[in-house]
Parts: structure tokens; sequence; C-alpha cells
């Protein structure tokens, strides 16, 4: 073999090799790539998607979504997503002062709760002005780590059955998805009643 076939050959394995290496190094930027997109957004293609996951696996339907009966029962009423307790519904008449004597616990429709801490309203959390809709993100993640309504920090406590306690322990990229969410559904005109005190502790 000639020196020109010598260096031809050693030639043709250096390009060869670097080549290999080059594609290599592509496929693991490539990879890395694909891992940090995945966990953008929880992995899902935005934010306001990765937000309607956590609250439908939260459970936020289950009271602040007003039901209608379907052919299995109770079924959320989509045309009143997230809207809260409706206004027109009727007080529940019970005797309460029996019912927080032996620390029981009622709702009509589960968007009213009466127990031992009183009367509390599922809430609307719809973009109109009479849900979230002059919320601020940071005022959203204040209201559901400290439990305080409106996320104000001299405002009153929010009342059973919500378990913010729960789901304050989200991470700030989940309680902004969820806002980011919320901000983009139907916004919905629903003033929910104010929550009422219990009957014994009311001055006789």
């Amino acid at each position: 073999m000639n020196k020109l076939s010598i260096v031809l050959v050693v030639l043709a394995l250096t390009i060869f090799t670097f080549s290999k290496c080059t594609n290599n190094t592509s496929k693991d930027e490539s990879k890395k790539d694909s891992a940090a997109v995945s966990n953008v957004n929880g992995g899902y293609e935005s934010q306001v998607k990765w937000g309607a996951h956590l609250v439908a696996i939260g459970g936020c339907n289950d009271c602040h979504t007003p039901k209608k009966m379907g052919p299995h029962g109770p079924e959320d009423n989509i045309d009143l997503q997230l809207s809260g307790h409706p206004s027109q519904t009727p007080q529940t008449v019970i005797d309460r002062k029996d019912l927080e004597s032996k620390g029981l616990v009622t709702t009509n429709g589960l968007t009213e709760w009466i127990g031992p801490w009183g009367i509390s309203y599922a809430a609307n959390l719809t973009s109109d002005s009479t849900g979230i809709g002059g919320w601020t993100e940071d005022q959203f993640i204040f209201c559901l780590r400290k439990g305080k309504w409106m996320g104000l920090a001299d405002a009153r406590n929010l009342l059973p059955p919500m378990p913010w306690q729960g789901i304050g322990q989200m991470t700030d990229d989940e309680l902004k998805a969820v806002f980011a969410y919320l901000k983009s559904i139907k916004p919905i005109h629903n003033i929910v009643p104010s929550p009422q005190m219990p009957v014994l502790a009311m001055k006789k």
C-alpha cells in the first residue's frame, strides 16, 4: 500500500469517527431538549391545559360547579362550570341548631354546606367580576397558601369543606397554571351569598 493510500484510509477513518461523535452528541442534546420540554407545563402543551388537568384531578368541579340530574344521577352542569353556588337557589330550610349541636353536616347540591362552622357557599371561580376576575395571581396563591378569602391577609378565613390546606401544597408553578386556566374559562355572572355564622355562636 503506497503512502497516498494510507493517508486516504486514515482520513476516511477520522471523518467516520468524528461524524459518529457528532451524531451521538446531537442525539444526547436532543434527548436533553425533549426532557426539558416535558418538564415545562407539567408535560402539557400550554400552561392553561396543564391548569385544566390540575383542576380536573383536584376535584374543583365537585363543589364549585352546580349539579343537574343526568341518566346516572347528579352530574356537573357544564353551562355553569365553576360558577359556585347559584345565587337564585332558595336557602335550605333545616334545624341548624340541632345540626350544629350534633356536629352534623348537610349540603344542598354540593354548593351549599351547613355544619358547626355555619353556612358556606362554593365560590365563583370564573373570570367574571363576581368571581376571580379582579384577582391577581399573587392573591390567588396567597389565598390557597394561607386560607384567606381573596388572598388578603386581613380577610376572613376560608371555610369547610374547602380543602385549602391540601391544595396549598401545590407548587407555585402548579397554582399559576390553575389560575391561568380559571382566567381562561367562560365568565359567569353569579353573586354567591356571603357565609353565615353558626347559630350557636350568634347572640341570643
